[in-house]
């Protein structure tokens, strides 16, 4: 086997120290929310040494800020035919049916399993899994736990069940790079280790299998329901590799988002659709409901469709924001059924039980990702990616509501099924005390100030956000254009004042301005209006043109190729003896 070095498959890598420290692994698996730890957790239990590397702490992620709940059809009545039927119409024409098909058979074992793992869901008075409705479901099939704290409660079961099962960690670990061997082929990744003691600074973790599970990319806008920890560098790191990306111009705004005022940034509160599932309405300032006569399940439509009402409806009433009302759920309903949304409603002044609650969309998930094939291979042999990092084709133009936690699991199982036929036990790619070389071949990316974060966040919001339109999104790439080329110059001011240092937050930013520069190629390469998607100039969908996914990747000269396919799926990438 060969030495692993650490460059990338477009030759072009972050601007960080060379690792000074190395472990090895069969398989590494970036990510500890529900995709991360399924997979690893299967991985381990057939027998391969799994190391898990989390951004924070094991809980971190985004799933554990996930509150309405989990979709698999398990109430009586309902079937996966039915299921499937939701979310190809929630998914406006782009979803691959073979993966929506797997999602949806497969999905009421993956969430048995997660239950057998030690997950808790909330149980009707006969002892059955209660079961609620969300935007776009026909049927009851969501399943919650503590009320409105799923996320919580599956990221504790996960989280426990990892420790039980001794899998190794690193915590507070931010992944830079992919490492490949010299046919090409992944050998592991590099990463940068904060406070670990033993592994501190930048170093490597050898492996013939890497799992991407980096969750999603939210922090690119300035309001987001996504954590802190969400700055694209799954996406970011895949595009390095030579990966490519399918549709991320498919960004989903959840239609409501706790309104903290015009200038609020950052993470923002999310108001579960399953309040809407239980029967709380949407109004305008006069109490006004507006979904009646928008869609046949008006407030439980599709998210891109109650998003662009309430957007639509902004712009008529020349408001920031709207109202949901669920007063009449009355305070038992409210502390029962959605205990952490009235604590952080009550948190920021609003009391839901006696008064509508200000909301807006925010940003909230990528429908789009690292593009794989029905087992979770990417288009770089030995790289996986599971979870909202991955473009399965499962969600097309628009994320039907909670089946995002139901990829998690049976996607992540599916790879793990995938690495443990292909990767044989102790087949790491190097020596474990072996430092890989510095790679003087590379192309190393100019760092970007953390500074100009905000910035980028503000240039996406105004010219990618909700709304698009040419005009904004030429400004936006320009812009974007801009802050690369002041940073590849050497500095903010063309090298007059010191350049940014390596480190965490200028490769958070590096890899977010990466996401960004791709979102909006790819937006602009749109010219229609399909799920989540939203020209104003072209504000028809079109079939004739667009019945396709846009695919990106990055080209030897660093320019970003966009190119058509009419299925996220490829032909499967044999996997080289080990």
């Amino acid at each position: 086997m060969s030495t692993a070095r650490p460059h990338t498959g477009t030759g072009i890598r972050l601007n960080a120290p060379a690792p000074g420290w190395a472990i090895t692994a069969d398989v590494v698996v970036v990510g500890s929310g529900v995709a991360g730890l399924t997979a690893a957790l299967r991985c381990a239990a057939a027998g391969l040494a799994t190391v898990v590397v989390t951004k924070a702490r094991l809980d971190d992620g985004s799933t554990r800020w996930a509150q309405g709940g989990i979709a698999a059809a398990l109430g009586d009545g309902d079937t996966p035919e039915q299921h499937l039927d939701d979310t190809l119409v929630a998914g406006a024409g782009l979803c691959d049916e073979e993966a929506v098909r797997a999602l949806v058979t497969e999905g009421p074992g993956a969430v048995r399993r997660l239950i057998d793992t030690g997950a808790r869901f909330d149980t009707s008075e006969s002892g059955d899994i209660a079961l609620t409705r969300e935007g776009g479901h026909h049927r009851r099939r969501i399943a919650h736990a503590g009320g409105d704290a799923t996320g919580v409660e599956i990221s504790r079961a996960l989280v426990e069940a990892a420790r039980d099962a001794g899998l190794r960690t690193i915590e507070n670990a931010l992944v830079l790079d992919l490492l490949t061997d010299a046919d090409g082929r992944t050998a592991g990744v590099t990463l940068h280790v904060m406070g670990e003691g033993q592994h501190d600074g930048v170093g490597a973790v050898h492996a013939p299998a890497v799992v991407l599970a980096t969750g999603g990319m939210g922090q690119v806008f300035s309001a987001t329901t996504n954590p802190a920890v969400s700055t694209g560098d799954g996406v970011a790191l895949a595009l390095r590799a030579g990966a490519e990306v399918s549709d991320l111009e498919f960004v989903q705004f959840h239609p409501t988002v706790l309104f903290l005022g015009t200038d609020s940034e950052g993470q923002q509160p999310l108001v579960s659709e399953a309040v809407r599932g239980e029967g709380a309405h949407l109004v305008d300032a006069s109490g006004t409901r507006f979904m009646l006569g928008q869609h046949e399940l008006a407030e439980l439509a599709p998210r891109d469709i109650v998003a662009k009402a309430i957007m639509r409806r902004m712009r008529e009433q020349g408001a920031d924001h709207m109202y949901l009302d669920a007063r009449h759920f009355g305070a038992r309903m409210w502390e029962q059924r959605f205990p952490t949304i009235l604590a952080a409603c009550r948190a920021h002044g609003m009391d839901p039980v006696t008064e509508p609650v200000p909301v807006a969309p925010a940003a909230h998930y990528a429908s789009g990702g690292v593009r794989t094939d029905l087992r979770g291979r990417t288009t770089v042999p030995g790289l996986w990616a599971c979870g909202e990092v991955a473009c399965t084709g499962v969600h097309g133009a628009n994320r039907l509501a909670s089946n995002s936690l139901l990829e998690g699991l049976v996607f992540a199982e599916r790879i793990a099924a995938d690495i443990t036929s292909a990767v044989r036990p102790g087949s790491a790619a190097a020596p474990g005390s072996a430092v890989p070389p510095a790679d003087t071949a590379g192309t190393l990316l100019p760092l970007i100030d953390p500074a100009v974060r905000a910035d980028i966040q503000r240039i996406m919001s105004h010219g990618a956000g909700v709304l698009r339109s040419a005009a904004s999104l030429t400004e936006a790439a320009a812009a974007l254009e801009a802050v690369h080329r002041k940073a590849a110059d050497g500095g903010p001011d063309g090298g007059r004042t010191k350049p940014a240092e390596p480190g965490v937050e200028s490769w958070e930013t590096s890899n977010l301005l990466c996401v960004a520069r791709v979102l909006t190629a790819a937006a602009l390469a749109r010219e229609e209006t399909r799920g989540c998607h939203w020209r104003e100039d072209h504000p028809d969908r079109d079939d004739a043109a667009f019945h396709h996914h846009l695919v990106v990747r990055i080209a030897p000269d660093r320019s970003l190729l966009v190119t058509r396919t009419e299925s996220t799926a490829f032909p499967p990438t044999a996997l080289r003896e080990q």
